[in-house]
């Protein structure tokens, strides 16, 4: 290289290479596999790196091409095609430096340019004179692929940046490596390479294909990922006409998925509140035992988190009562009970679904209940207990709280909440640091903005996060696409404040959220329970709840119970059952329950 340049451009009659001294490609080869590798481990870090690592991979890749051919599978490629190649790897990597504040959509869609402008690249070159029908295929073939996954990155951003985040990475580190193999075989860059042999282009070519067939799945898995988890149907719409009072039946129809021996069951639509008291539609179940006693107590059931979106309605997911962690519906029916379960607004029937909202969780709560007894064959009696668990132990303390006042007609002999959403504002900022704790956080900030005017993603959440809030809104739990809500998750462990901006306690989202901690006005008994190893909602946090309910003179039966998690608590071998069955009994039996507040552990 004249004059100690450490770069100088070559002009072959076959190929444009840069030559670059020894020392400069082994550095160049070293950081492209450790960037690659970076990539390719940790695709689920926060946003912000995440950026950061693919715009250095981009310009390491088109510096690559330049170079080595990018593992010289462009050292054959006329200087048209692989200048190209190379100059708009680098194009794209500057642009996502650049682009401060970059969004997953944005992200998505620089990726997705590249990778499809590239392979439509590719797929021309597989015309060019001269070359072997191998190469043409080789050519075709992996054109074909990164269009496929550039198509899909623009549809699907957050799954796809997963993706190729991945398959970057592992291009990187094969491409580092080939390089450096060529620099300590002592094969310079800008010597004409060897014709391959036979074997070398049957591996190549085969190599390409098994590309398409990867980019190919990944479109059929991302797809089928997106596509809902169920079908809402037209039982769910509104009708043009509805009763202007809550708690109205507007139809109802038998229903069979998930209903044990010896009991009937209907689904439900009704009329209710929402949280600014303009009307709303409802949906829910009903279930009774099939003995034709009638007047049956009720328990009034309060789901835990399905969902978001309107398609998690729990009337029509597979495993309608599992699915919000009610186990115990064959207990219910032994014990001669019958069950309400609201959907809540917003799952199965029109509307935002009020997630973490107190006040409009129990109208919902409520008005199922007063809907139910309109089935004359369901032969409900007037008692009432209301279980909930999770979320829904949260809408069962509020519908505690609020029943005197909306729906006297419904009058309450208890309340069972378990392992209930409390003190939300605290709950929230454990949520940030929890393994999966940012799909509920952004549930709460997806209803929140839809139910507060105040709330909006501009002051509530952080720049670059909206796309992904809004994905993760979209995935029930039960849903295989959640996984892709716990990958998303992982990344936003490492930077808790990836989704709330207003995280200093005194913005909109977080006032709101002090608004729906469940008041201490519960005027019936309370049968509290909490796992005292849950790793949603903290046993610490809950002890302090009840300390300050109990302090304003609520009655409190607070039991917790060792070694049982979230979910386990509510589970048919947990030892809450046998006691949460023999409280509820006691009440419908008009036993006085224990004055003030109790604690105990099991």
């Amino acid at each position: 290289m004249a004059g100690g340049r450490a770069l100088a451009w070559t002009r072959r009659s076959d190929a444009l290479v840069v030559r670059m001294p020894r020392w400069g490609r082994v550095l160049l080869a070293t950081v492209s596999v450790l960037v690659g590798a970076a990539l390719a481990l940790r695709p689920t870090t926060a946003l912000g790196l995440l950026a950061l690592l693919f715009g250095v991979a981009l310009v390491l890749t088109g510096l690559l091409e330049l170079v080595g051919g990018g593992g010289r599978a462009g050292a054959e490629a006329p200087p048209r095609w692989r200048l190209a190649a190379a100059v708009l790897w680098v194009l794209a990597g500057l642009v996502v430096l650049l682009w401060t504040g970059l969004t997953v959509r944005a992200l998505a869609v620089v990726v997705a340019v590249a990778l499809i402008a590239n392979g439509l690249s590719s797929v021309g070159g597989a015309f060019r004179r001269g070359a072997t029908a191998d190469a043409r295929a080789t050519a075709a073939l992996l054109g074909a692929a990164g269009t496929v996954l550039g198509l899909v990155a623009l549809l699907w951003p957050d799954i796809t940046l997963l993706a190729a985040a991945i398959a970057l990475g592992v291009r990187m580190v094969l491409a580092g490596l080939l390089e450096l193999w060529d620099v300590a075989t002592g094969r310079p860059t800008d010597r004409r390479p060897a014709p391959p042999s036979r074997r070398r282009r049957w591996l190549r070519t085969t190599g390409a294909a098994l590309a398409v067939v990867v980019a190919l799945v990944l479109a059929g898995v991302s797809a089928a990922w997106h596509d809902p988890v169920a079908v809402v149907d037209d039982f769910y719409a509104t009708p043009r006409t509805v009763p202007s009072e809550p708690g109205q039946l507007i139809r109802y129809e038998e229903f069979t998925r998930g209903v044990p021996d010896g009991a009937t069951a209907w689904r439900i639509l009704y009329t209710t509140t929402g949280a600014d008291g303009s009307a709303a539609v409802a949906s829910g179940l009903v279930v009774v035992p099939d003995d034709g006693s009638g007047d049956y107590p009720v328990i009034d059931w309060a789901h835990g988190t399905t969902g978001y979106a309107r398609d998690c309605a729990p009337s029509l997911l597979t495993e309608p009562f599992e699915s919000g962690a009610l186990f115990l519906l064959p207990e219910i029916i032994e014990n001669g009970w019958a069950l309400v379960a609201t959907d809540y607004i917003g799952l199965g029937a029109e509307g935002a679904h009020p997630y973490l909202v107190g006040d409009a969780s129990a109208y919902a709560t409520l008005d199922a209940r007063r809907a139910a007894a309109q089935i004359t064959e369901a032969q409900l009696g007037d008692q009432t207990v209301v279980w909930g668990h999770s979320q829904g132990g949260g809408a069962a303390l509020w519908t505690g709280a609020l029943a005197e006042e909306y729906a006297p007609d419904v009058p309450l002999s208890g309340v069972v909440a378990l392992a209930p959403a409390t003190n939300l504002p605290v709950l929230m900022d454990e949520m940030a640091d929890m393994l999966g704790g940012s799909i509920l956080e952004a549930f709460t900030i997806a209803a929140y903005i839809e139910t507060y005017d105040d709330v909006t993603y501009a002051n509530t959440v952080r720049t670059g996060a909206q796309v992904t809030v809004q994905e993760v809104a979209e995935r029930c739990l039960s849903e295989s696409s959640s996984y892709v809500s716990v990958l998303d998750a992982l990344g936003m462990v490492t930077d808790p404040d990836l989704l709330v901006s207003d995280d200093d306690g005194t913005g909109a989202f977080q006032e709101h959220l002090a608004e729906n901690v469940p008041p201490a006005t519960i005027s019936v008994p309370v049968l509290l329970g909490q796992g005292a190893d849950d790793s949603v909602v903290d046993p610490a946090m809950q002890a302090a709840y009840v300390a300050s309910v109990c302090a304003e003179g609520e009655q409190v039966d607070y039991r917790t119970y060792a070694g049982r998690d979230h979910v386990p608590l509510v589970q048919e071998d947990s030892p809450l059952v046998p006691q949460l069955i023999e409280w509820t009994a006691a009440r419908f039996a008009g036993e006085p329950a224990t004055d003030g507040c109790t604690q105990s552990s099991y």
